[in-house]
C-alpha cells in the first residue's frame, strides 16, 4: 500500500566525450562538421608531416560522419517507436469513468488477533523516520507475514471474473487473514473502511471495495498487506477481467516488468535513486507516464517508515543497507500522470481518465542483491 538533459544535449555530450571534438561541435556549420575535408586540397603539395595530418583529418571526420548516421539512426527508431504507441494508445476505447457504489459496514475482527496500534484514531500516521532493517528473527517474522500476503493476494486474484464486486473481493480477503491469525493491516489505517485496496482501471491506487460489479475488459489492482505477529506484509498486483484489450494489456505487463526491473538494481550499499532511473528507462520506452505523487516505502513492524522509494528518475541521496526491507509499487498510465481524489479522501483516478497499472512487492536487501519477500 503506497503512501501517499534533452536528447540532443545528451547526444552532443556523447559526441564531445567520444570523439574529443569539442572545436568541431561548437562549429555552426554543419557541413564542417560533417563533410569531409575540402576536394580541392590536393596531396601532392603538402609535405610529408601535412599529408599524414591531411589523413588523420579524413579519418577524423569519417568516424564523425559514421557515428552521427548511427545516432540519425537511433533517433529515428525511437521516432518510430513512439508513434506506434501514440496510435496504438488511440486505438484504445475509453471505457465508461469509474463510479462510486455502495460502501458496506466495517468488517469485525476478532479480540484475540493481535492488532497494530494505529487503530487508537483515525488520523493518518506520518511516516516514521526510523528504518526497517532486521536482526535473524526479524527477518524470519517478516517472510511469514510477507509469505501471508502472498498467498491472501493469489487467492484474491483467482476470484476476478465479470459481475463479482470488489466488496465480496475485500470480504474474502478479510476471512482469509483473520482465519492466519492476522489483521489486515489496510483497516482502520487513517480510517480507511475496509480489508484491502481495490482499484480498478483508472484508479491509480486506494480504491474502496465497494457494490460495484466488474466488468468485462477492465483491470484491477488489488492491494493487499497483513499484520502477522507485529510485522506488516505488502504487496499488490493488477489482475485482467474477462477479455482486456491489448493496449491495457501492455500497460500492466510493461508495469510488472518495471518493477522487476527496480528490483533487480537492490543490493547493499546501491543508491535508492538507481531505483527510480530503472524503472523511468523502461516505462519510457513504450511511451507510459510514471506516477510521482506515490511512492514505495520502509515496511516491518511499522507499515509506512522511511525511506521513501521513488519510482522516477530523481537525485535524493541515500543506499541501501543489508537486512533492510521496503516496497517498490511502480503506477503507470496509459495517458498523463496527473491524478484527482474522491471526496473520501482515498480513492485517486487519473486526472484525464486513462488507466492505470500497479504491482508491488516487499523485499529485503542482502549483500549481493534483493530477496523478494512477497512470494509464495
Amino acid at each position: 500500500m503506497g503512501f501517499s538533459v534533452s536528447l540532443s544535449h545528451g547526444l552532443s555530450s556523447q559526441l564531445s566525450s567520444s570523439l574529443h571534438g569539442q572545436h568541431v561541435l561548437s562549429s555552426p556549420s554543419k557541413s564542417t562538421l560533417f563533410m569531409g575535408f575540402p576536394l580541392a586540397s590536393s596531396a601532392s603539395t603538402l609535405s610529408g608531416l601535412a599529408l599524414l595530418n591531411f589523413w588523420k583529418e579524413r579519418r577524423f571526420q569519417h568516424k564523425l560522419v559514421v557515428y552521427s548516421k548511427k545516432v540519425s539512426g537511433l533517433d529515428e527508431a525511437m521516432r518510430i517507436r513512439r508513434e506506434r504507441e501514440l496510435q496504438s494508445t488511440k486505438k484504445f476505447r475509453r471505457r465508461p469513468p469509474l463510479r462510486c457504489g455502495k460502501v458496506s459496514s466495517r468488517l469485525p475482527v476478532p479480540d484475540h488477533i493481535p492488532k497494530p496500534p494505529y487503530l487508537s484514531s483515525d488520523i493518518l500516521p506520518e511516516i516514521s523516520s526510523e528504518h526497517q532493517i532486521h536482526d535473524a528473527e526479524g527477518i524470519a517474522q517478516m517472510r511469514a507475514a510477507c509469505e501471508l500476503a502472498a498467498r491472501v493476494l493469489d487467492y484474491a486474484g483467482t476470484l476476478v471474473r465479470p459481475s463479482v464486486t470488489t466488496d465480496q473481493i475485500d470480504k474474502a480477503v478479510h476471512q482469509m487473514i483473520i482465519e492466519a491469525g492476522a489483521y489486515p493491516s489496510p483497516l482502520g489505517y487513517g480510517g480507511f473502511p475496509k480489508s484491502v485496496c481495490t482499484s480498478v482501471n483508472e484508479c491509480m491506487c486506494h480504491g474502496i471495495p465497494d457494490s460495484r460489479q466488474l466488468q468485462n475488459g477492465d483491470i484491477i489492482n488489488i492491494d493487499v498487506t497483513v499484520y502477522l505477529n507485529g510485522y506488516h506484509g505488502d504487496t499488490s498486483k493488477t489482475f485482467l477481467c474477462g477479455d482486456v484489450s491489448g493496449a491495457v494489456k501492455r500497460l500492466v505487463t510493461v508495469t510488472e516488468e518495471c518493477m522487476e526491473k527496480g528490483i533487480a538494481v537492490c543490493k547493499d550499499g546501491a543508491s535508492f535513486k538507481k531505483i527510480g532511473k530503472r524503472i523511468s528507462e523502461h516505462a519510457e520506452k513504450y511511451g507510459y507516464g510514471v506516477v510521482e505523487r506515490f511512492v514505495g516505502h520502509g515496511v516491518g513492524t511499522v507499515f509506512h517508515s522511511e525511506p521513501i522509494i521513488l519510482h522516477h528518475r530523481n537525485e535524493n541521496p541515500g543506499v541501501m543497507v543489508e537486512g533492510q526491507t521496503f516496497t517498490i509499487e511502480p503506477i503507470l498510465t496509459l495517458g498523463g500522470i496527473e491524478c484527482v481524489t474522491w471526496p473520501d479522501n482515498w480513492t485517486t483516478l487519473t486526472a484525464d481518465g486513462s488507466p492505470a497499472a500497479q504491482f508491488e512487492h516487499t523485499i529485503l536487501i542482502t549483500r549481493t542483491g534483493a530477496e523478494i519477500l512477497t512470494k509464495c
